[in-house]
């Protein structure tokens, strides 16, 4: 094993650490067989490094977030770099036979650009749509909603993120004035007295991050997991509270009320930086512990052993996660437990406050520029003059001709192939014909397009479906910054070239804004898009104008805000922790949350007795587009199954390993059944990576936060048999 050039410093292609790590390039790579299919965390020492022929993944103690450690899916994050893996030529779908066959970028970008401008001359401009992902870099994303607003000049963009921090966001602006994943940086995690994690379970979604929850745990700490499940994350903590999918809302309210009862509320604290806790208090109040108790499932008296780790700890966060805010009502879910920390005046101070746990690469940075139906640029709101003026300055266009707010990403999905809704899609870096609710709805929507045109790295199951299919670089052949869980803005460095006949996403947009009649504006290299969205955050709550890719190369990453200093003043050191002067709210005061607990959307019933609930596996990311493409990550977890409790199982005559049928009111599934202890007896799970039969979201419901047009994940109505007994 030979190295061929210097290795190149970057970060993993999957979630929102953004793990730094090293790309070697090589003259021959490990033979398949000697690479690790261990999924678990490996630290400095671990596993030998390996990739695919041509770059390998090595270690990088020097980044701060991961020091090194990186996940199964990180450490073989190269071999989806293979070509066997991956798209290297365009595709165009043949109307003669109906097939995608290979075809020139010429033809390709042609197709597509007269498909997006066919569906705006007969139809409208908004007929042509946008919808873009939380993993594309902060680059991509502000091209792509520049491309909707300018080329198109669209309202319909919006982007799968909607699908997973949306929630948390709102409830983050409504109470600090300011959504960033975590207010602080991630080893504070480490640092903190008690810490309450809803919903999350990091041991299998981001293991390196398990390092900072140890380290609290090692220094005296306690935490607290809120989980329907005993996750490998739960069985670490010092207590875990199981409510039923779809209660954390009531929960939270009967902490609330007990810290009030049992005189726990730091006045002081609420006096001086919180307002409107009267209706938040008489909201709590009406939620007694026993009621709480009657709702979720959560014994009072373990509730109560909450409440006595979170108010006597001298410091504590609540971090929530997709379990907690993949409801219709998310955003008064994360209200309430944010409620919970002003009250017990655990936040705006060192090693205290609320975070999310973003999901996505680049869910934080991917909602910050502009590919959200209702953002531009340094999250600045669509329908406030002021921030159109600006960032129309920036563009050289009148302000009036850009667009309002569209349709959310459901609410667009919904639409697409109708009367008044999107008839042409060009969609990047998504995939949800397996990650969008409803999914087998949102499959037929999308096969009732006029175009769809799909911009990815594989032939994904959303790409099987398209009209053109243009295949792009990724993330070891490109450059592009992302910003992390913490508001870190880092640099992504290419080790190599992408394949002949694959092209960035950046230079896609060229060529189609180019065909369709603006031939400036769009730059191909990333480091100029960079310089522009500079200039169109500045003054915004999400400022980068501080920030250049010289100076993350020589910081490993700034923290926004980071506005650009005046002339003779230094430059602006970044913000890693945020609210300990003031909350970004115009009074500075943080804001309670005036919620009640309602039920799901979808209850159970006599035909629906069971609660069904989804996530994640260790082995897989998201839509498992990329991971599915891996094959240690396929031995260690072939395919999907249902997770059930052994008394389910007993009372349905069910064994372990049995095929069973799920069944919701949008669809049914078959997948084998693991019977476990881990689930409560009034639920089942699923894991959300695969399509075909086991597809979890064909079951999920489509039902809408009504703040954050939040998609109901998490919870809704099922019946579980054995396979074909079926009704």
């Amino acid at each position: 094993m030979t190295p061929a050039a210097q290795p190149a410093d970057t970060h993993c292609p999957y979630c929102s650490l953004q793990c730094g790590m090293r790309l070697r390039r090589i003259v021959s790579a490990p033979p398949e067989e000697s690479r690790s299919g261990d999924p678990e965390e490996s630290r400095p020492g671990g596993p030998e490094p390996y990739g695919r022929p041509g770059v390998v993944v090595e270690e990088r103690p020097d980044f701060p977030v991961n020091r090194g450690a990186l996940c199964g899916k990180g450490r073989s994050a190269a071999s989806v770099l293979a070509p066997g893996a991956r798209l290297t030529a365009p595709l165009v779908r043949d109307p003669r036979t109906g097939r995608l066959r290979d075809a020139s970028w010429d033809e390709a970008l042609e197709r597509a650009a007269d498909g997006l401008a066919d569906a705006a001359a007969r139809y409208g401009r908004d007929a042509a749509g946008v919808f873009g992902g939380g993993g594309l870099t902060n680059e991509k994303a502000y091209l792509l909603g520049k491309f909707a607003r300018v080329v198109l000049r669209t309202a319909n963009i919006d982007y799968n993120g909607r699908f997973c921090m949306s929630s948390a966001a709102a409830a983050q602006r409504a109470a600090f004035g300011l959504d960033r994943g975590l207010p602080f940086p991630l080893a504070d995690i480490g640092r903190t007295g008690c810490l309450i994690l809803v919903g999350g379970n990091p041991a299998d979604t981001m293991p390196p991050a398990m390092r900072y929850f140890r380290a609290q745990q090692t220094a005296g700490g306690r935490l607290v997991v809120v989980d329907p499940r005993r996750t490998r994350t739960a069985e670490t903590a010092d207590l875990h509270l199981r409510p039923a999918p779809g209660t954390d809302l009531a929960l939270a309210l009967g902490l609330l009320h007990l810290v009030v009862a049992e005189g726990r509320v730091d006045e002081e604290f609420v006096a001086v930086r919180t307002t409107g806790w009267e209706a938040a208090r008489a909201a709590a109040m009406a939620h007694w512990p026993e009621r709480a108790e009657r709702i979720t499932g959560v014994p009072v008296a373990a509730m109560r052993r909450a409440v006595e780790m979170f108010c006597d700890a001298p410091s504590g966060m609540v971090l929530t996660a997709r379990g907690g805010e993949q409801h219709s009502k998310g955003v008064d879910t994360v209200g309430a437990w944010i409620n919970l920390c002003l009250a017990a005046g655990k936040a705006g101070r060192p090693f205290s406050g609320y975070g999310c746990l973003t999901g996505q690469g680049n869910g934080q940075g991917g909602r910050e520029h502009g590919q959200k139906a209702d953002q531009l640029p340094g999250y600045r709101s669509i329908t406030d003059p002021a921030a159109r003026a600006h960032v129309a300055g920036v563009w050289g266009v009148d302000p009036d001709t850009l667009p309002g707010p569209g349709r959310s990403a459901y609410e667009l999905l919904d639409t697409l192939g109708t009367d008044g809704g999107v008839r042409a899609l060009l969609l990047m870096g998504s995939n949800p014909v397996v990650s969008a609710p409803h999914a087998s709805h949102v499959t037929e929507r999308l096969r009732a397009l006029d175009c769809l045109v799909v911009c990815d790295i594989v032939r994904s199951e959303t790409a099987e479906l398209a009209d053109v299919v243009l295949p792009t670089a990724q993330w070891a052949e490109e450059e592009g910054t992302m910003t992390n869980l913490e508001g870190r803005v880092i640099l992504r460095r290419p080790a190599l070239d992408p394949p002949p006949g694959v092209r960035t996403d950046l230079a896609v947009l060229h060529g189609l804004a180019e065909r369709l009649g603006v031939e400036k504006g769009f730059p191909t290299a990333a480091e100029e898009v960079f310089e522009e969205l500079r200039e169109a955050s500045a003054g915004g709550q999400a400022d980068y104008s501080g920030i250049s890719y010289a100076r993350i190369r020589a910081e490993d990453g700034v923290f926004w805000p980071c506005p650009r200093a005046d002339v003779g003043r230094p430059r602006h050191p970044g913000t890693p922790r945020l609210f300990l002067d003031r909350f970004a709210t115009p009074d500075g005061r943080a804001r309670f949350a005036d919620v009640s607990h309602r039920p799901a959307a979808e209850e159970p019933d006599a035909d629906y007795p069971l609660r069904l609930t989804t996530g994640r596996v260790l082995a897989h990311y998201q839509s498992g587009a990329q991971t599915r493409r891996t094959p240690e990550l396929v031995r260690a977890a072939p395919g999907p199954f249902v997770e059930l409790h052994p008394r389910l199982a007993a009372r349905l005559g069910i064994a372990d390993g049995d095929r069973l049928t799920v069944t919701s009111r949008r669809g049914r599934v078959t997948a084998p059944a693991v019977v476990t202890d881990r689930i409560r007896p009034d639920t089942v799970f699923m894991p959300f990576h695969w399509s075909g039969p086991g597809r979890a979201n064909t079951l999920t419901n489509p039902a809408l936060d009504p703040v954050s047009r939040m998609p109901e994940f998490k919870v809704c109505a099922v019946r579980v048999e054995a396979a074909g007994e079926g009704r």
